[in-house]
C-alpha cells in the first residue's frame, strides 16, 4: 500500500542568473531548507523545489559585456548558485532552470493558451522600465524617476508588446485574498499588496518584449519574446509536470501530487508578481492556488542594504570561511526577525557565535561528555527517578519542544531557535546546580552523578534532534558522538519520552565544535578586508565612468603643436623638496644633456619608484623657479585628482623626438 504520509510541497524563488547571490539572497535558501528539514522530521512527504531565472534583457545586456552567449553567461552564474547551495548544506529535492527544454517548450504553450482564450493581446507600450528589476512602472509608481522596488534610475520605453489582463481577473483574486486570511503573510505584507495596488486598479501587464532577444521566443509571432516574470513565475508548476493543453484532472500523478505548493517563501520586494501576476495566471489556467506566500524581510548591513557600490556586500561562503557552514546557517536563521528587516554586522555574527554555539550548545556537549570520560570511562549509568532539579530540566525540554512545534508551523524560524536555546541554557545552568565534580568526591553520591550526567546527555539529545533542521551537520554529529540511535523528532516532546539514551551505551571523545573567536583581532581583519573591497569598488565605478567632453579648449594648428618639444628622457635622481610637500626635484637625462626638473608629483610617487624610469618632458618650456629651485621643463601626466606620470618602454632610447 503506498505512503499515506501528507505532502508538503515549498519553493524559494528562483535566483536571478545575473550574479553571485549575496548573504541576503542565500538567507532564503537557508531559511527555507529548514522549513522542509522540518516537515521531513515531522512525517511529512516533502517536495523542496529552488533553481535560477535565466532569460531577460540585463542578463543579454552582461553577457554581450563579457564576451560571451546568454546561454554561456548563465551556464556559469546558475552553476555558481547551485554549488553555493550545495555548500550551505540547502537539501532540496529539483533545481529548475529556466532554460531547461521542458520548462521553455511549457512555457511556450502557456503563453499560447492564453492568447488563444483572449486573455493576451498586442499593443504598445510607453512608460518607464527598470533593467535590473526587469519591471515596468507607470508615472504614478516611478516617482522621481526612480525604480519603486530597487530605488534605480528607470527608463523611458515605447515598444510593440502583448498585454495580460489583469483587470479581468482582479474581483475574483481580491475575494480570494479576503477569504483565505494566511494566504499572504505577514499580515503587513497583503495589507500592502491590496491597498496600493488591487484597490488602486490593476493596469494590464506587459508580457513579451521586441527590444531584446534572449527569452523564450513567442512561437507565433516571432519578433517577440516572452516577459521574464511569465516565464519565471511559471517555474513552480514545469518543475512538476504541468501540461497547459490538459486539465487539472488530466494532468500526472506528479502534479496533482504536488500542486497546489504548500509555501512560496519569496522576498519582500518580489511580493506583487507572486500575489498579483502569479494567481491571476494561475487563474487563467484553471488550477488551484498556491496556499500561501510568505513574504520574508531582508538582511541589510548594518543600516544600509548591501550594495557592491559601496564595498559592502557579505557572501555566504566567504563568512562560512570563518564561521563555519553551520554557524553561518545558524546566524542568518537566529538572527532574522519575523516581520521586519535583519541587519547583519560582524559584530552581531561574532557575537551570536562566541554566546550561543561556542558557550551555550558547544561547551556544553564538551563538558558532559568529558565529565562521562572522566567518572564512568563513558559509560551512561541508569537514572533514578527524577528529583525538582531534574523534572525542571526536563519540563524546559517539553517546553522547547512544544515552542518548535508553534513557531516553525507559524514560519517564525528565529523564535524557534530561541526555545532550543532557552533549554540549553537551562541545561547549563542545570549544571551548576547539581555540581557533578562535587558529586563525584564523595562514593554515596555515585548514582545521583550518574543520574545527572544522563539527564544532561538526554538534555542535549532532546536539542541535537531539534536543532537538526536548522544546523544539521552539528546535530549528526552531536547525536553519533553520544550514541543514541534515537534521532527523530517522534522521539521526544513528552516528559516520558526523556529517556531515549541506553543504560551501558558508550558515548564517543569530546571535541570542540565551535572555537572561541578573538573579536577584536578578527574585527580589525575585517575592517582592512572591507576597506580593501570598498576601494576595489570605488577603482572600478571610476574606471566606468564615462569622461566628460572638456570644455572651453582652445583648438590649436600643427604649427601651435610642433612648436612643442617632447623629448623622451630618463630620471637618475629624485628627492622631496624640503618644506614643499607637492614637490619632488629630479635629475634627468635627456641623451644629449641632463637638467633638473621640478615636479608637482609628491603626493602619487615616492622618489624611490621613480629613479630609473623613462618619462617624457616638454623641453623646450622657459625655466621656472618653485621654491626657489630652477626647474627646466616639465613632465608629462595624465589625471587632475590623481596623477599618473606617463612612463614608457625601458628600451626607448634618450632624446627622442615624440609626435
Amino acid at each position: 500500500m503506498e505512503n499515506q504520509k501528507p505532502k508538503f510541497y515549498i519553493t524559494t524563488a528562483i535566483a536571478y542568473a545575473s550574479r553571485k547571490p549575496h548573504f541576503g539572497n542565500t538567507y532564503e535558501a537557508i531559511m527555507t531548507d529548514a522549513v522542509a528539514r522540518y516537515k521531513k522530521a515531522r512525517g511529512y512527504d516533502v517536495f523542496f523545489c529552488t533553481g535560477t531565472d535565466e532569460h531577460g534583457q540585463k542578463i543579454e545586456n552582461l553577457a554581450l559585456e563579457a564576451g560571451i552567449t546568454p546561454k554561456q553567461y548563465v551556464d556559469g552564474v546558475a552553476g555558481e548558485i547551485r554549488e553555493l547551495w550545495d555548500k550551505m548544506n540547502v537539501d532540496y529535492d529539483h533545481f529548475i532552470r529556466t532554460t531547461d527544454d521542458y520548462h521553455e517548450a511549457t512555457v511556450s504553450k502557456i503563453f499560447k493558451r492564453f492568447y488563444e482564450q483572449g486573455d493576451i493581446y498586442k499593443s504598445t507600450y510607453e512608460g518607464w522600465y527598470c533593467t535590473p528589476c526587469e519591471s515596468f512602472f507607470t508615472e504614478t509608481q516611478a516617482e522621481g524617476g526612480k525604480c519603486p522596488d530597487c530605488g534605480r534610475p528607470v527608463e523611458r520605453a515605447s515598444e510593440e508588446a502583448y498585454f495580460f489582463k489583469m483587470s479581468k481577473y482582479a474581483d475574483r483574486l481580491m475575494k480570494h485574498i479576503e477569504d483565505t486570511p494566511s494566504f499572504i503573510q505577514p499580515e503587513s505584507r497583503k495589507k500592502e499588496m491590496v491597498n496600493n495596488f488591487l484597490k488602486a486598479g490593476l493596469q494590464d501587464l506587459c508580457v513579451s518584449r521586441t527590444s531584446f532577444k534572449w527569452g523564450i521566443p513567442v512561437d507565433f509571432d516571432s519578433k517577440h519574446v516572452i516577459y521574464v516574470w511569465l516565464d519565471a513565475l511559471t517555474n513552480y508548476i514545469t518543475a512538476i509536470g504541468y501540461d497547459p493543453d490538459k486539465s487539472f484532472e488530466e494532468q500526472s500523478e506528479k502534479f496533482k501530487k504536488w500542486w497546489p505548493c504548500d509555501i512560496h517563501v519569496i522576498g519582500k520586494d518580489i511580493l506583487r508578481f507572486h500575489t498579483i501576476y502569479w494567481p491571476i495566471f494561475l487563474m487563467a489556467l484553471d488550477i488551484p492556488l498556491p496556499k500561501q506566500i510568505f513574504g520574508h524581510p531582508w538582511f541589510n548591513f548594518g543600516a544600509d542594504k548591501m550594495s557592491k557600490s559601496r564595498g559592502n556586500v557579505i557572501y555566504a561562503d566567504e563568512l562560512a570561511e570563518r564561521f563555519g557552514i553551520d554557524g553561518v546557517r545558524y546566524y542568518a536563521l537566529s538572527e532574522m526577525p519575523f516581520g521586519s528587516d535583519g541587519s547583519i554586522t560582524y559584530e552581531s555574527v561574532i557575537k551570536r557565535y562566541n554566546t550561543d554555539l561556542v558557550n551555550n550548545l558547544g561547551n556544553l556537549v564538551k563538558r558532559t561528555l568529558d565529565m562521562q570520560k572522566k567518572y564512568f570511562d563513558k559509560i551512561v549509568q541508569a537514572p533514578a527517578a527524577p528529583d525538582v532539579l531534574d523534572a525542571e530540566l526536563i519540563m524546559a525540554a517539553v517546553k522547547a519542544y512544544d515552542g518548535v512545534i508553534r513557531n516553525m508551523d507559524e514560519l517564525r524560524v528565529a523564535d524557534a531557535l530561541d526555545c532550543i536555546f532557552e533549554m540549553l541554557s537551562r541545561a547549563n545552568k542545570y549544571i551548576d546546580e547539581t555540581t557533578p565534580w562535587t558529586l563525584a568526591k564523595d562514593e554515596s553520591q555515585r548514582a545521583r552523578l550518574g543520574t545527572v550526567l544522563y539527564n544532561l546527555l538526554e538534555a542535549i539529545r532532546w536539542g541535537a534532534v531539534m536543532l537538526h533542521p536548522f544546523i544539521p551537520a552539528t546535530s549528526e554529529e552531536i547525536l553519533a558522538t553520544i550514541g543514541t540511535d534515537k534521532t527523530g523528532f517522534d522521539t521526544i516532546g513528552r516528559s516520558e519520552l526523556f529517556s531515549g539514551i541506553c543504560e551501558g551505551s558508550v558515548v564517543g571523545d569530546s571535541r570542540v565544535m565551535f572555537a572561541r573567536i578573538d573579536e577584536a583581532k578578527m574585527l580589525s581583519e575585517l575592517e582592512a578586508e572591507m576597506a580593501a573591497k570598498r576601494a576595489a569598488a570605488e577603482a572600478a565605478a571610476k574606471a566606468d565612468t564615462v569622461p566628460e567632453r572638456p570644455e572651453g579648449c582652445a583648438m590649436i594648428g600643427i604649427d601651435d603643436f610642433m612648436a612643442v618639444e617632447l623629448r623622451t628622457a630618463k630620471i637618475l635622481e629624485c628627492e622631496k623638496v624640503p618644506k614643499a610637500k607637492k614637490l619632488l626635484k629630479l635629475k634627468i637625462d635627456l641623451g644629449y644633456e641632463q637638467r633638473q626638473v621640478v615636479s608637482g608629483i609628491a603626493k602619487w610617487y615616492a622618489p624611490e619608484e621613480l629613479v630609473g624610469k623613462k618619462i617624457i618632458v616638454v623641453a623646450n618650456l622657459k625655466p621656472a623657479t618653485l621654491c626657489g629651485i630652477e626647474s627646466n621643463g616639465m613632465i608629462l601626466a595624465s589625471g587632475e585628482e590623481t596623477v599618473r606620470v606617463i612612463f614608457l618602454d625601458p628600451t626607448t632610447p634618450l632624446g627622442e623626438r615624440v609626435r
